[in-house]
């Protein structure tokens, strides 16, 4: 136990000591002989040396064996270390004893401060001149980069649209920029600095790039939308669930105008992504209906009558011709759909296909081809509910059938009403366009 306590304080003791870093001392075999004149020797040595540093005025220096001793102020602590290295590098030094402290004072502290940012402004006025021819220079660069951004006849030709038109321009007043930069630093001689303005340039921009990161995406997506253009003005889409005519494409959003006159703007990232169905670029376009037949009734005489009223209806291709098929069998309907196509640029769809399916319909019901509902047959004679009795039905017992009314008059034949083109939306769109001359939608870009 007492053993451990010993060890204990021992450590305690020592620790701080040998935490500190030992002082640099001389190291060799010790000279037997030494006298005045070696100490001398040695204090004009050191003393030469010191008197030629800066920082080094309040220090003074004995020598006595070979001892050298500091003692005085400095203004630093690293000064303090590079005494003891001074010293032991002269010859014939033995130990170094070193006394001298940091100077905390205020007012001496700050001279050297007050001499540096003198020294500073003497080489600042001496480099003015230089600095002067070194800017304008730059600046002279600069401007003839600007110049040639502002030339409007090259970038016509080059470019696709007025957006890539703008894009090359910012690219070349980058470039002067930067060219700019490195003359004026060419000139005063200070290129090494670029290094460090590109590095710092780099690590902002990655930051930035993180931040704006939807901004730089919409920026992507609005020129490859404007290099390969999915869609013209006025052409009917269909992205993602939003329908309308195209108003315009601009550096930001796609414009478009819904069939209630409402403005949809729809981010180009967004639509660069998107499903988009465009229905006017093919100006042909399919429409059908589905339509309940009795399966009682003869089915290819349903189809016969299908496919001869679609054919006879002005606003219905030819070619490609009409088509009715059997869809599929039910409960009680056989389900028969009807196809035609119309030309979208005379005929509007919705307005067309409402009309086939009314005369359709009229077509069959004339020739007594049924278009049943649903039937629900109701059986009452089970489960603790009384049996109904019901003569007058001519019934089946427990039954209940519902007899048809009596079939008046034939009705004359439908005519078809007119479905041409409604052009309201076609004129607002015209009327946006003119209003706003901000598009990147062009005939000079190929489509997709």
């Amino acid at each position: 136990m007492l053993r451990a306590l010993i060890l204990t304080a021992a450590l305690l003791h020592g620790g701080p000591a040998a935490a500190q870093e030992a002082p640099a001392q001389p190291s060799g075999t010790i000279s037997t002989a030494q006298d005045g004149a070696s100490d001398a020797a040695i204090d004009r040595r050191i003393e030469g040396i010191i008197a030629e540093l800066d920082g080094f005025g309040d220090v003074t220096v004995t020598v006595s064996e070979g001892i050298v001793t500091f003692s005085g102020e400095v203004l630093d602590a690293d000064s303090i270390d590079r005494l003891d290295e001074l010293a032991a590098r002269v010859d014939g030094v033995v130990a170094i004893e070193n006394e001298v402290t940091e100077n905390t004072e205020v007012a001496t502290r700050l001279d050297p401060v007050l001499d540096r940012f003198g020294d500073r402004i003497a080489q600042f006025v001496a480099y003015l001149p230089l600095l002067l021819v070194a800017i304008t220079a730059g600046l002279i660069v600069i401007a003839l980069g600007f110049a040639l951004a502002r030339w409007d006849a090259p970038w016509r030709r080059l470019a696709p649209n007025a957006f890539i038109g703008d894009i090359y321009r910012l690219i070349l007043r980058l470039a002067f920029v930067l060219a700019g930069v490195v003359v004026a630093l060419d000139i005063l001689n200070a290129t090494a600095v670029l290094t460090g303005l590109l590095g710092a340039a780099g690590i902002v921009g990655l930051a930035v790039g993180f931040a704006v990161r939807d901004t730089v995406e919409n920026f992507i997506a609005s020129v490859m939308l404007s290099l390969r253009q999915p869609f013209r003005p006025n052409d009917v889409v269909d992205i993602e669930g939003s329908l309308g005519s195209v108003i315009r494409l601009t550096s930001r959003a796609t414009i478009l105008l819904d069939p209630d006159g409402n403005h949809l703007r729809l981010p180009n990232s967004f639509v660069f992504k998107a499903k988009i169905i465009n229905y006017t670029r093919n100006a042909e376009r399919r429409f059908g209906f589905a339509l309940g037949i009795d399966p009682n009734d003869d089915l290819a005489e349903a189809k016969r009558i299908g496919m001869e009223t679609l054919g006879g209806l002005d606003f219905v291709l030819a070619d490609p011709p009409p088509q009715v098929w059997i869809a599929e069998s039910g409960d009680s309907t056989i389900t028969m759909e009807f196809y035609g196509w119309i030309d979208q640029a005379q005929s509007n769809f919705n307005v067309a296909r409402g009309e086939a399916l009314r005369l359709v319909m009229a077509a069959l019901t004339q020739a007594d081809i049924g278009l049943p509902e649903p039937t629900y047959r109701l059986n009452l004679t089970g489960g603790g509910l009384p049996v109904l009795d019901l003569p007058d039905q001519k019934g089946r017992g427990g039954e209940i059938v519902v007899s048809e009314a009596e079939p008046d008059a034939p009705a004359p034949p439908p005519t078809p009403e007119d479905v041409s083109v409604d052009r309201s939306i076609e004129k607002m769109v015209h009327q946006e366009r003119r209003a706003v001359e901000d598009d990147l939608l062009t005939h000079a870009a190929p489509e997709e």
